[in-house]
């Protein structure tokens, strides 16, 4: 009876030692949100992996792919690493990584540590649950907790939260760097469709960048013209209009920019970095 009781134990022991060095999933919290991605991550060898998805989306890494190798930029830091390889350039000095990156459902895994530090980002693990601070948008000397996003309808409104501070930089880069010409304000202009006056704006969107004490930084307001007249009439204007309400200021705005815009937003609201404060839509 004891032999076989002990071949059993035997047994038990080989079959868990065989298995992959991989533990229960734990959670990612980026500045305060609980990230949601469509890969759990997981911790193999006391390391958190995490989808390269949540890297390039929620710490703002550029991906590159080349001759089977991925390269992660961000700002001046550049990181090169591969599946499967201990082996990591960072900054064109080669480092040896705890744990390898691995490929599984067609992800690549990637530490999260080794990565969020890299950035300049502050790691801490407790409790399953690994916590990245990044570093805040500072505008006119002062940081910005979030932007609140408001956007209106037939009947009713949305105001909404942007978080992260990823997602603000890009946001404000975004406004920044797409402010055409100066222009004059628009004759007519409001949140409403007016479908009478050619040459007419309405808002796509508020966003008001907003200090820890919930005071306004810095606002900007979007506006698309109203095309519900003919072409040879609505020529000369702007399709769209971005007014820096801060500076009472008007400029031409970039269509293609508008969408770039709409796709952060979307991005952010996958993630859970978007959280609705009201909504009055009826």
């Amino acid at each position: 009876m004891k032999k076989i009781f002990s071949g059993i134990f035997l047994a038990m022991i080989l079959t868990l030692t065989s298995l992959p060095a991989y533990a229960a999933s734990s959670t990612i919290k980026i500045d305060g949100v609980v990230v949601t991605t469509d890969a759990a991550p997981e911790t193999k060898n006391n390391r958190t992996m995490v989808p390269l998805r949540v890297i390039s989306e929620n710490l703002g890494a550029t991906v590159n792919w080349k001759d089977s190798k991925v390269i992660l930029t961000n700002n001046k830091m550049q990181i090169t690493l591969q599946p499967n390889s201990n082996t990591v350039i960072k900054n064109g000095k080669t480092e040896l990584l705890d744990v390898k990156p691995y490929l599984k459902n067609n992800r690549l895994f990637v530490p999260i540590r080794f990565i969020a530090e890299t950035f300049g980002c502050q790691v801490n693990y407790q409790n399953s649950t690994v916590t990245v601070d990044t570093a805040p948008l500072v505008i006119n000397n002062v940081k910005v907790k979030a932007v609140q996003y408001e956007y209106r309808m037939t009947m009713g409104g949305v105001v909404q939260q942007l978080q992260g501070n990823t997602y603000n930089k890009a946001l404000y880069k975004m406004f920044v760097e797409n402010k055409g010409n100066l222009v004059d304000a628009p004759a007519i202009y409001s949140w409403q469709i007016d479908l009478d006056h050619p040459g007419s704006y309405s808002k796509n969107g508020q966003y008001n960048f907003m200090s820890h004490e919930n005071k306004s930084i810095q606002q900007f307001d979007l506006y698309h013209l109203n095309t519900a007249f003919p072409d040879e009439i609505l020529k000369e204007y702007p399709v769209v209009l971005i007014h820096d309400v801060t500076a009472n200021k008007w400029y031409i705005f970039s269509d293609k920019a508008l969408e770039s815009i709409k796709q952060l937003m979307n991005t952010a609201t996958n993630n859970g970095f978007l959280k609705i404060l009201s909504n009055t839509v009826l």
